[in-house]
Parts: C-alpha cells; sequence; structure tokens
C-alpha cells in the first residue's frame, strides 16, 4: 500500500486475490526484525513473574520492582557508554516539559509494578493479554487525537474492531 497516513491508500503490485505484491514479500531485513519483536515480547511475558518471585522474596513488591529498575539502569549505563557516549545531549533535559523528564520512567515503574502485583494473583497471560488490549486501546487514542506529536489518524471500522476482538480475547484468557 502506498500513501501518507490518514490518506487512502491503492494496492501495489498483482491486485488479484491470492496474489503476492511487493508488501506481502518480507525481506530478510523484515523477518530478523519481526523474530526480535516477538522475542522481546517474550521477554516481557517473562519479566513479570521474576519481578513476582523477587517481590515474595525481597517481601515488598516496591523493593522488586526497585531492584528491577536498579538492574535496568545500570545495564542501560553500560549499554550508552560503549554506544551513546558522544551523542548523547544532556543539555537537553533542561528545556524538556515534565511529561518527558519524569513520564517515561513513571509509566514503566506503573506497568512494572503492576504487573509483579498480578502476575501470581491472575496469571501471567492474563496480564500479557489484558496489557497489550490496554496497550491497543490507548494507541487507538493516541493516534486518534495525534498526541504526543503523534500524526492524527482517524479511526476506521477495522481498526476499531481489530482492538475489540483483541480486548475479547483478552477477557477470554482471563476469564475462562
Amino acid at each position: 500500500m502506498t500513501g501518507a497516513p490518514g490518506e487512502k491508500s491503492k494496492p501495489v503490485g498483482n491486485s488479484q486475490p491470492g496474489a503476492k505484491s511487493e508488501e506481502n514479500v518480507m525481506s530478510a531485513t523484515a523477518m530478523v526484525l519481526t523474530l526480535m519483536a516477538l522475542l522481546a515480547g517474550g521477554m516481557i511475558a517473562m519479566q513479570a513473574p521474576i519481578n513476582a518471585e523477587v517481590a515474595t522474596r525481597l517481601g515488598h513488591p516496591l523493593s522488586a520492582a526497585l531492584w528491577s529498575f536498579s538492574v535496568g539502569t545500570a545495564i542501560l549505563a553500560v549499554v550508552v557508554l560503549l554506544f551513546a557516549r558522544g551523542s548523547t545531549n544532556l543539555g537537553a533535559l533542561q528545556s524538556m516539559p515534565l511529561y518527558m523528564l519524569i513520564g517515561g520512567g513513571l509509566l514503566g515503574a506503573v506497568y512494572v509494578l503492576v504487573n509483579l502485583i498480578l502476575a501470581p494473583k491472575i496469571g501471567i497471560a492474563a496480564v500479557m493479554a489484558l496489557g497489550i488490549a490496554g496497550q491497543l486501546t490507548a494507541a487507538l487514542l493516541l493516534d486518534r487525537f495525534g498526541l504526543f506529536d503523534l500524526v492524527q489518524r482517524e479511526l476506521s471500522v477495522g481498526r476499531v474492531s481489530g482492538v475489540l476482538l483483541v480486548l475479547a480475547g483478552a477477557l477470554m484468557v482471563r476469564m475462562l
């Protein structure tokens, strides 16, 4: 498909049903990136039960969340020193609005804390399914209103239906 965001797009290549188009054929790079995304998603699924066990052993979920972020911060510090030392502009922090300065860390801390509390109570599959449904719902709203300098994208029956199907699936994982 071609076109700018929000524009109706036209099929690329052969438009016969079942025919391969340029867009349908996944390059080796696209396959590797797709596999990386799947692997990262699997890691997220492992993070919550690991953190929940840490919370049990440390005696409190907040302590486990702090430990998780401390380890992550130490690893990221090493990665930045190795790969981004010369290109990081720390002076830009002075002009960033508050939501940029603390938003990502705050939201990440809430996500980790909620996941490690819920994982032993409702199960990791339910936590992950409901989390994905929540992410997609929020993403639709962020797109629709163009928040955080995103390109504004209209809601469509397909997009809303897709999110509703994911939500229905998440509820099935939780309740059935």
